[in-house]
């Protein structure tokens, strides 16, 4: 696919740190319950780590169990890709961020009200940036 923004591996591996790279550009996942942003309660924005494309709102946030950041809606559904990811023998939707390609997490149908919807974010995708 082509995205907005490109770089060479060697430009993302410079930018991103090894978690981030693996995560955003290999398709990885942090370890549940260790990502930075997973019990963060503070009212801001979160955007791509790897290019800043704004994503989630905090007040989308909610706390699923998971082990990753959840949230029920994007901030602009236009900011981000759902793709079909059939590794590991099952079918799940991929998340990316739509101007890097960047890898963000997955979404699932048994999130709450009013979406139904569950976007499991890997913290390592995200920056935080808390409203003023």
């Amino acid at each position: 696919m082509n995205f907005e923004i490109q770089k060479t591996e060697e430009d993302w591996k410079k930018l991103l740190d090894e978690v981030q790279y693996h995560v955003l550009r290999n398709k990885g996942t942090e370890r549940p319950f260790t990502g930075k942003h997973y019990k963060n309660k503070e009212s801001g924005t979160y955007k791509c780590a790897g290019c800043g494309n704004v994503l989630f709102r905090s007040d989308a946030k909610y706390d699923s169990g998971c082990g990753w950041p959840s949230f029920f809606t994007p901030l602009a559904q236009d900011n981000i890709l759902l793709t079909d990811d059939y590794s590991h023998g099952m079918h799940r939707i991929e998340v990316m961020c739509k101007k890097c390609g960047g890898h963000l997490g997955h979404v699932f149908d048994d999130g709450p009200e009013p979406t139904g919807l569950r976007y499991c974010i890997n913290s390592v995708s995200l920056n935080f940036e808390k409203d003023a």
